[in-house]
């Protein structure tokens, strides 16, 4: 049975890989920015997206999350009228040893002889509990947080749950 690409990389396995002074060719980082509307605004709303289980989130999903929340939050909550933050930072370097298919790859490939592999993205390493995006809106715009963070949590390879803070508390 064939491996499905994506659930290639999801699990955490070794060590770290994550020196980049000693590799040659780390793509870049496909995520802009981290913090997202108005970082010193006041707002009585924290809700917090965690993970519940271990995993590897590759840099071009939180980006794809990131950007599914943040659309939806300007587009309902107004410019100002939200603090997006993604916690998570892709150190983790993955590698893949590309082997060549169809006719003559026998003569090309080297299989698995030097299979080191060449640097094709970076992962976070996220464990049970991490919180991997926080929202901080105004009550009148909690249903329209929520929504933001369930979208941006389907772009996400970990099955993920909300904790809702209100001036400290928790509330749900």
């Amino acid at each position: 049975m064939a491996r499905k690409p994506g659930r290639m990389y999801r699990q955490i396995r070794g060590q770290a890989y994550c020196r980049r002074e000693y590799m040659g060719g780390v793509p870049a980082n496909r995520i802009n920015t981290y913090d997202l509307g108005v970082p010193n605004g006041d707002f009585a709303i924290t809700i917090q997206l965690k993970a519940k289980e271990p995993c590897q989130i590759r840099h071009t999903a939180l980006e794809a999350a990131r950007i599914s929340a943040n659309r939806l939050l300007a587009k309902n909550a107004g410019a100002t009228g939200y603090h997006l933050k993604i916690r998570p930072y892709p150190h983790h370097v993955l590698r893949e040893n590309k082997l060549a298919t169809g006719a003559g790859a026998d003569r090309v490939s080297s299989g698995m002889r030097a299979a080191f592999g060449k640097a094709v993205g970076t992962a976070a390493r996220v464990q049970a509990g991490d919180i991997l995006m926080i929202v901080r809106v105004p009550v009148s715009s909690l249903n329209f947080a929520k929504d933001a963070l369930w979208s941006a949590s389907i772009k996400l390879p970990t099955p993920t749950y909300m904790m809702i803070e209100q001036n400290g508390e928790i509330i749900h």
